[in-house]
């Protein structure tokens, strides 16, 4: 069996951590079986899917490096839909039910008051032709449930949470599509599975009850359901992460320079007991998926946590890959030499700056700097001129540790810490160097 996932996202936001951490294991199911990964847009609710959230879905999953194998929209599927839900109605396993949402919020609350589970009590069946006749003369468009066969469990072995089993005599019989015809989302995603030939599925655990009554649309419409995994939800400062709660996204983690291979080893590996390895590359990663070793408890994602993973990542980052993220000017020497200091890419700019910009002087040990222009003028620059200057200076002056290197550093590259010195001078070059030296000497002590 050819292994078929989707990651099926609904236009009406942006990408969140929640959504990428779906899509990635659907797509590291696929490519580890060797198998097809398609995206499915589900943008049956036309007032608020919108294109640009489209484009940016598409957008999101290239930069992170998800390759489909196909692509579906929903929209352009409607005949499809009415196709089914004409033989659904026909066999009985569709019905129309008349009740607004007040007079069903409102039984609700009766039967909680009552102690009892607010299950939809089926009068919609009980209604005559006549009945329905009159209602939609008075204008009432009806709404339509699936219903549910009580005599059939709902049970799946899932692939993370084990077994499941659900009584539907304990369940509303869902609404499948709305007074306006349009669709909600159970019944065209479960046509969609079919049509797409679908075997695996890997989603949140918010889906568990909607997996449930689907399970028997798979049945109706004589196809077997796909395997399903149900995923703990991940949780954040703001708890459960959701795009409506003003979550972490992905267009804003790209804003703040994190790599797509960081935020897909952290998230490949969240939920799990197993550690967090940065990997540059993928593969990996896929080669060691294995979806039962992911827990039930809820994961949460720190955004600490993946700065951390992203500077271990620009750590691993040759310079063929980033170049066209440099500034100017800047060579593979200089990016290995700053590249142990990085927390992003983009970091390097600063860096660059301290080699080939300009360095104000602080005017501290300034007869110390004199000297050690002095003495740079007479050492040979062609190898190592950092320890050739330090060692010559720790022999005239007797300093060494932090009193011998810390004025150095300061005065050639205006920082306290940085990359080693050894790499940065030579790049930093002779003119340069005695520049800076030499306008630290000459400088005045600041008040």
């Amino acid at each position: 069996m050819t292994v078929v996932t989707r990651f099926a996202p609904s236009p009406t936001g942006l990408l969140h951590v929640g959504n990428v951490r779906a899509a990635l294991h659907n797509w590291m199911l696929a490519r580890q079986r060797g198998g097809r990964f398609l995206l499915r847009i589900d943008d049956t609710d036309a007032a608020r899917s919108e294109e640009r959230f489209v484009d940016a879905i598409r957008a999101d999953l290239d930069w992170l490096g998800f390759d489909r194998d196909g692509e579906e929209r929903q929209s352009a599927r409607s005949d499809r839909y009415e196709a089914v839900f004409a033989r659904l109605r026909d066999a009985g396993r569709l019905y129309p039910a008349y009740e607004t949402q007040q007079e069903l919020d409102l039984r609700r609350k009766v039967l909680l008051g009552r102690g009892l589970p607010p299950i939809y009590d089926r009068a919609a069946l009980a209604l005559s032709d006549a009945d329905r006749a009159r209602l939609e003369a008075d204008g009432v468009r009806p709404h339509w449930r699936f219903r549910l066969d009580d005599d059939t469990p709902l049970a799946w072995e899932d692939r993370i949470r084990g077994p499941q089993a659900f009584d539907p005599r304990a369940m509303s019989d869902p609404v499948v599509r709305r007074a306006d015809g349009s669709w909600l989302y159970l019944l065209p995603s479960v046509i969609d599975d079919v049509d797409m030939g679908v075997t695996h599925v890997v989603r949140g655990e918010d889906h568990v009850t909607n997996t449930a009554v689907q399970l028997q649309m798979f049945a109706a419409l004589g196809a077997r359901a796909p395997d399903f995994a149900h995923e703990a939800l991940l949780t954040g400062a703001e708890g459960k992460l959701s795009k409506r709660q003003g979550s972490i996204g992905v267009a804003e983690l790209r804003g703040q320079g994190i790599e797509p291979a960081a935020l897909v080893s952290l998230l490949a590996r969240l939920g799990t007991s197993d550690p967090v390895v940065p990997s540059a590359e993928p593969a990996p990663l896929i080669e060691a998926f294995d979806l039962a070793r992911f827990g039930r408890a809820p994961a949460r994602f720190d955004p600490q946590e993946l700065a951390q993973v992203n500077a271990r990542i620009v750590h691993q980052l040759p310079f063929e890959t980033v170049a066209d993220r440099l500034p100017a000017g800047m060579d593979a020497a200089a990016w290995e030499a700053v590249r142990p200091n990085l927390s992003t890419v983009a970091e390097a700019a600063d860096w660059w700056a301290v080699i080939a910009g300009e360095v104000v002087p602080d005017g501290e040990e300034r007869e110390y700097l004199a000297r050690a222009a002095a003495t740079a003028r007479a050492i040979d620059w062609a190898h190592d001129p950092w320890h050739a200057l330090t060692d010559r200076l720790k022999a005239e002056t007797g300093r060494k540790g932090k009193a011998l290197f810390l004025p150095l550093r300061r005065a050639l590259t205006g920082r306290d810490h940085g990359p080693d010195m050894a790499a940065l001078l030579p790049l930093i070059g002779r003119a340069r160097a005695l520049a800076r030296l030499d306008s630290n000497a000459a400088a005045r002590t600041p008040i």
